[in-house]
């Protein structure tokens, strides 16, 4: 049995997201093919997800030096003992289907401040004297991006940058094998709209099936 973690960054259900309605296509034929597995959905917008700010670099310099967890205040019991659910929940993970839309070039703050949380040294990497080595070497990964307009070919293939740093942190932290589900070009042919959200839709079941 696989334990899947679907992470979701989009403040709209598939009623109103293309990249959500695409997702929930793949996580319901997905739990059709893998009755099995245990899939966890972690809706950036309603979860916890600390920023590492003061606090945070505060807690975990006491821990450094030697102090123990209840030494800590509690503002930063909080925040570090969080971040510590986070970064143990995602390796402990065998997939990972992330779901966001094209905002700005790239994804909402809240999926960086989740791979903030998620990207800790000694569980998701290591450094060595050749330089950092990733750790999650047996997971796959997946994402999913609904795009307004045309990102995937073309000279704004260089200005997407949601989906470029997802595959560069996979590719840090080891996973071998990262794909991408693309549902684009909405706004820019609205006349097409249905028919795109609708082949976005049938993709993600097809891929589903094999994920």
């Amino acid at each position: 049995m696989a334990k899947l973690l679907y992470i979701t960054a989009h403040p709209h259900d598939e009623k109103l997201s293309y990249s959500m309605a695409a997702a929930k296509a793949f996580i319901d034929t997905y739990k059709e093919v893998n009755p099995n597995d245990e899939v966890v959905n972690i809706d950036l917008y309603k979860e916890n997800i600390p920023y590492i700010d003061a606090d945070v670099f505060q807690g975990w310099g006491k821990l450094q030096s030697g102090k123990g967890f209840e030494e800590l205040s509690q503002t930063e019991q909080e925040k570090v003992g969080r971040l510590n659910e986070l970064s143990d929940q995602f390796i402990e993970a065998d997939k990972y289907v992330f779901v966001t839309p094209l905002w700005n070039f790239s994804f909402p703050p809240l999926m960086k401040a989740y791979i903030d949380s998620v990207a800790v040294a000694g569980k998701a990497f290591k450094y060595t004297k050749e330089g950092p080595v990733g750790l999650l070497t047996d997971k796959k990964a997946l994402h999913i991006q609904a795009r307004g307009g045309i990102y995937s070919e073309g000279p704004a293939a260089a200005m997407e940058m949601g989906h470029r740093y997802l595959n560069t942190v996979m590719s840090f932290f080891g996973v071998p094998s990262f794909d991408g589900l693309f549902i684009e070009g909405q706004a820019a042919m609205p006349e097409r709209a249905e028919e795109i959200k609708e082949n976005g839709i049938a993709r993600a079941k097809d891929l589903a099936q094999t994920f």
